[in-house]
């Protein structure tokens, strides 16, 4: 499913892109609305194409390798997966209601995969994502385990 809709000019009014991959954390909404307060700001030329970014993970993904019954829940997991994508795109549309040059792409794939394709699809100049909230040693417990 790659699903994009078109909210501003495009990368094809010739300003620089900024991709920001956002997800139903507070964390990904945190660093969208960092990225308007400092690039974005009311009454200001927009710098960037702003192109929000969201990931929809494949059902079968999400149920993973389940046992006898499991093909019976993928259309209630797909579509939950729907409402909340529908959801992320909702807010980020009225968190940049002000942006003049703005689109929005809903892909379907591992966010890892998607939003690097976005970056090279686009020619991305910058990319803002936001952190799982982890600290230094969390991160670190992580990354050894």
């Amino acid at each position: 499913m790659a699903a994009a809709e078109a909210g501003g000019g495009g990368s094809s009014s010739g300003k620089p892109v900024m991709v920001v991959g956002i997800d139903d954390s507070d964390h990904s909404y945190y660093a969208l609305e960092w990225t308007l307060q400092h690039f974005f700001a009311p009454g200001q030329a927009p710098q960037y194409h702003l192109v929000v970014l969201t990931a929809k993970p494949p059902a079968s993904s999400v149920i993973g390798i389940a046992g006898v019954g499991s093909a019976e829940l993928l259309p209630t997991v797909e579509a939950d997966l729907k409402r909340t994508v529908a959801r992320v795109i909702d807010k980020a549309k009225k968190l940049c209601a002000e942006v003049v040059d703005v689109s929005y792409e809903t892909i379907e794939g591992d966010a890892r995969n998607v939003i690097c394709e976005a970056v090279d699809r686009h020619h991305a100049d910058i990319l803002v994502v936001g952190c799982h909230g982890y600290s230094y040693w969390k991160r670190m417990n992580l990354l050894a385990a």
